[in-house]
């Protein structure tokens, strides 16, 4: 598939999108697509402690990486889990099709549910605000997502057969876009890409590698919103990761 057809089908994939949450609010639409199936390919990254281990392992992109529209589409109008049963919205993602820099969450709350978007509530205020006043970018040229596309109850963490149906999926998401940088944001973001026991508090502020990407993982806004003197340590990480993005639009 060449550039053109990849952009073509992200183009359908936020009519798509769209044309879902209307229809979320009663307006008659077109018939969405079925879900196709997707082989699940439960991706093992290592846990390097450097930067420079990080890219010393870095491994060439999956030559069958596909683009998101295709993506989304396989996808469907997802009832693998039980969490598709609670939704309002499903939760693809947004952002640059080929952004260097990614940033996952942990699954959308009740304002992503309701908007289709995924961070548009007070957290999703807080990492816009690390996007654009602190990183000085625009929230529209980084991608967004999350480890589970459906909202889990009462913000509950995703279980682990929830991450299991929908992983595959932001497998493909990842090698869609070819980022520079990943930013796991919070436990259950973290855990998941690198296939860890450890928590953040030990994880956020040393460089990983997710597919041979740097993998920064940091504190979750939600959490800075409980905890606000945790900030400065986010930003710690923040400034790491411009730094690498930097190296990465100079080299």
């Amino acid at each position: 598939m060449n550039e053109l057809q990849r952009e073509f089908l992200d183009i359908i994939t936020n009519v798509r999108m769209h044309l879902e949450y209307q229809r979320a609010l009663g307006v008659r639409s077109m018939e969405i697509l079925p879900a196709q199936p997707l082989q699940s390919a439960i991706v093992r990254a290592p846990a390097e402690t450097s930067l420079a281990q990080a890219q010393a392992t870095e491994q060439p992109a999956t030559p069958q990486a596909k683009g998101l529209g295709v993506v989304r589409e396989e996808l469907g109008i997802c009832t693998r889990c039980k969490l598709s049963k609670g939704r309002t919205n499903l939760v693809f993602g947004e952002g640059a099709p080929h952004a260097a820099l990614v940033f996952v969450g942990e699954g959308p709350g009740f304002e992503e549910d309701q908007q289709g978007r995924p961070f548009v509530g007070a957290a999703g205020q807080l990492l816009t605000d690390i996007i654009v006043k602190g990183m000085k970018l625009k929230r529209e040229d980084v991608y967004i997502c999350n480890i589970v596309k459906c909202r889990p109850p009462n913000n509950r963490n995703p279980e682990p057969d929830e991450i299991e149906s929908c992983e595959p999926f932001l497998v493909k998401q990842l090698e869609a876009i070819k980022p520079k940088v990943i930013i796991a944001l919070g436990n259950i973001a973290a855990k998941t890409l690198l296939k860890t026991g450890e928590g953040i508090t030990t994880l956020r502020g040393k460089w990983k590698t997710y597919q041979g990407v740097p993998l920064m993982p940091t504190f979750h806004p939600a959490y800075l919103l409980r905890n606000p003197k945790d900030k400065a340590l986010v930003w710690k990480d923040i400034q790491q990761v411009m730094t690498e993005l930097e190296k990465n639009a100079k080299g």
